[in-house]
């Protein structure tokens, strides 16, 4: 929950996320502009294009993200330097698993108590059966950016985990926003047993 993370943890998570990106980014261009030619591959993250519920400052660390980058590639297309975002869902490893156990076990601070028993009690178990029905391996993933690198026209936007596509289509079906806020409100929030055989 927002309220029990402190604004220094959330400048950590955006030094990581975005800045160290953009350093790296800033670092190599120099170099493709002058020789008119290069290929940019950066790590975003399907939350970099839809928010998802409890997970506020890394969305929101990923949406800088995006729009940088989306920025950026128009500029660079007169430089014949292209930028690719591969954009994964979730993906099963063992840092997962031990954040949610230490997060399961966490008291949040400043959390006012409906709040905490809507993470504990159903956001918590939500995100488990979806890393377990939806989540990819390092090994997929890792295939799909060897294939953004090696495309002779790489893509601005690939989506690593296929399943993952119809969630994220729902902020585009609607411009107002309110189809997508409001289907997961409903998912997570009143038709918790649905998500879960929806997954």
């Amino acid at each position: 929950p927002v309220e029990s993370i402190s604004v220094e943890e959330m400048k950590r998570i955006f030094e990581t996320n975005f800045f160290g990106a953009v350093r790296m980014i800033k670092a190599v261009l120099p170099d493709m502009k002058r020789r008119q030619s290069g290929h940019i591959v950066v790590i975003s993250s399907v939350m970099g294009l839809q928010g998802i519920v409890f997970n506020d400052v890394y969305a929101a660390s990923k949406f800088a993200v995006e729009g940088f980058c989306e920025s950026l590639a128009v500029q660079l297309l007169q430089f014949n330097v292209f930028v690719s975002m591969v954009e994964p869902g979730p993906v099963n490893t063992d840092f997962e698993l031990k954040l949610m156990e230490e997060v399961s076990r966490s008291e949040f601070p400043g959390t006012d108590p409906a709040t905490v028993r809507y993470f504990k009690d159903v956001y918590l178990p939500a995100s488990h059966e979806i890393f377990t029905t939806l989540g990819q391996s390092p090994a997929a993933v890792a295939e799909a950016i060897v294939n953004v690198i090696g495309a002779r026209r790489p893509a601005f936007r690939t989506q690593t985990n296929r399943l993952y596509t119809p969630l994220v289509a729902l902020k585009y079906a609607d411009p107002s926003g309110d189809l997508s806020v409001r289907t997961y409100y409903r998912l997570l929030f009143n038709y918790g047993t649905l998500f879960h055989l929806s997954m």
